[in-house]
């Protein structure tokens, strides 16, 4: 790569070539598969959205300083589109992008022919940063590859993993997006005292795999903005991701400094805005609103119970082929499935009418919709032998491919499927506020011997909690109505959340929910008996 100085006017006709950029932008897309879309993590920035974002970081820049621009996947020119319409010509000293996808990247090249743009059709993280100071860039701006882990083959996850750590000496997990490996890659591509601006999705923010990009945004660089958009408020029409941009300057601190954090409405005016020291944001375990308001306390040397405390959390049964393994009551008579092959198994939350569920004479969910997984430990031929109608039935999923999907060829039985026991407490896995009463998580009472699948969680009282409520069985719903009162905004910000508003809680993320508010429902109830002192006495 090679900075230079080019005599080029400021082109007249932007206005048209960015009109002309957004039609070859569309018409490029439609002819991507959502497969290769999603292979290649292709979504580009739209326009009035760059320009917002360019505009922010010019009020970063110094006035007086020549502009080396550097986009890292620059797809067809969006954020170069907004660059021109807001620095002088004068001002960019250079401009360089690189992008993967030869059908962009040539799209680019003949878009910006004209102007000082050098588009480099090769993948950015195996490419070489310059050496000397003077050739790297001090306006860094991108919207990296947005490409989930699962699509990083091994050989290229081991690759990016050794680039980052050469980059930054920090080696990221192997759920982490490209994304990630992009923002460490680029670490050497700065200049001391660059800015560097990134548009990225928000879930590094509130998942483990995270806390090493945190890490390096608070400690090796000078962060200095983090604007979270509302997850209703989708940034790209193509692509269900709660979306975030944070600017920060490459220089490391030598003391605590403060963070701007601002979250909703648009970067210019956010709903809210908020300066924050550097060590509280090294403290708090998701840098969400909820958090950085103080809504929520957080304090590293609290006693606070926690649900974790109290139970043991699962998530429920992933059978990897639903369809074929749960099944519904009529079709198990008609398949003529022993009911010892049969566990009954709740359905999805949707299809719950009520949050208490009740149980029949034989300890089935008193539900119009009566479900039951298939389970079985017993080898092909030995049901061969003896209970041919299930093997019939398992034949049928050898000839649909059952066998080769993920799950089911990684267990020792394809066909046999997780161990897990009812309980009475169930949460569900992820929700919206637009539900039916406005939470995105619920709380469910089981009285009946039904598992749940994947699409809950499923709560184990630890011991002292379970020979409590064996004691005195009428704490159930006492139990339950505490877990329902827990704030609604406690475990939103446990959790995580996507584009469109989709709230998901990870069983550790439900484990860590402050569960007070349950102890005080058991101290104040009308159960004093030796063992309950015994209970509370243990917090």
């Amino acid at each position: 790569m090679i900075w230079q100085n080019l005599d080029y006017e400021q082109p007249s006709n932007i206005d048209l070539i960015e009109a002309k950029r957004a039609i070859e932008q569309t018409r490029l897309d439609a002819t991507k598969s959502a497969v290769e879309r999603n292979r290649l993590g292709q979504f580009a920035t739209p326009y009035s959205l760059a320009l917002e974002i360019l505009s922010y970081s010019k009020s970063l820049l110094p006035s007086n300083e020549k502009i080396r621009f550097l986009d890292p996947a620059i797809g067809t020119g969006s954020f170069y589109s907004a660059l021109l319409q807001t620095f002088s010509l004068e001002q960019i000293e250079s401009a360089v992008g690189y992008e993967i996808d030869r059908d962009y990247a040539e799209t680019a090249l003949k878009l910006w022919s004209n102007t000082p743009l050098k588009v480099n059709i090769v993948d950015f993280t195996e490419s070489v940063p310059p050496e000397k100071e003077s050739l790297r860039s001090n306006f860094l701006i991108c919207n990296p590859p947005y490409v989930r882990h699962h699509h990083l083959s091994n050989e290229k996850k081991n690759l990016l993993k050794d680039l980052g750590i050469k980059a930054t000496g920090i080696q990221l997990s192997g759920l982490a997006g490209l994304y990630c490996y992009f923002l460490l890659v680029a670490h050497n591509w700065m200049s001391q005292s660059g800015l560097a601006c990134w548009l990225i999705p928000s879930e590094f923010m509130d998942v483990n795999y995270g806390v090493k990009i945190k890490n390096y945004l608070l400690n090796q660089v000078t962060l200095l903005r983090v604007h979270r958009f509302d997850p209703n408020d989708l940034q790209f029409s193509n692509v269900l991701v709660s979306t975030a941009v944070i600017w920060f300057r490459n220089i490391r601190p030598t003391r605590d400094y403060n963070v701007k954090f601002t979250y909703g409405g648009s970067i210019d005016k956010p709903i809210f805005s908020k300066s924050v020291s550097s060590k509280f944001l090294e403290k708090v375990p998701k840098w969400n609103v909820t958090a950085i308001s103080g809504t929520q306390k957080f304090n590293i040397q609290s006693s606070d119970v926690k649900l974790s405390d109290l139970f043991e959390i699962k998530r429920g049964v992933a059978t990897g082929a639903n369809n074929f393994f749960i099944l519904k009551s009529e079709q198990t008579s008609q398949l003529c499935i022993p009911t010892e092959f049969l566990t009954p198994i709740l359905p999805s939350p949707r299809h719950l009418p009520n949050d208490e569920i009740f149980a029949d004479e034989r300890g089935n969910p008193r539900l119009d919709r009566q479900l039951f997984l298939l389970t079985c430990k017993q080898q092909l031929e030995e049901l061969r032998a003896n209970h041919l109608s299930v093997w019939n039935y398992l034949k049928q999923g050898v000839e649909a491919g059952i066998p080769e999907r993920y799950l089911c060829k990684h267990r020792s039985l394809w066909y046999l499927q997780e161990t897990r026991h009812p309980t009475k407490f169930l949460c569900t896995y992820m929700g919206r506020h637009q539900s039916k009463n406005g939470k995105p998580f619920r709380f469910i009472l089981n009285h009946s011997n039904a598992i749940a699948p994947n699409v809950y969680l499923m709560m184990y009282p630890k011991q002292h909690l379970a020979t409590l409520l064996a004691t005195a069985p009428d704490l159930l719903k006492s139990v339950w109505k505490a877990l329902n009162s827990i704030p609604m905004q406690s475990l939103i910000s446990e959790g995580r959340v996507y584009g469109d508003g989709l709230h998901k809680l990870e069983p550790r993320e439900l484990a860590n929910t402050p569960a007070n508010i349950l102890l005080e429902a058991l101290e104040n109830s009308s159960y004093t008996t030796l063992e309950g002192k015994n209970f509370y006495s243990r917090f």
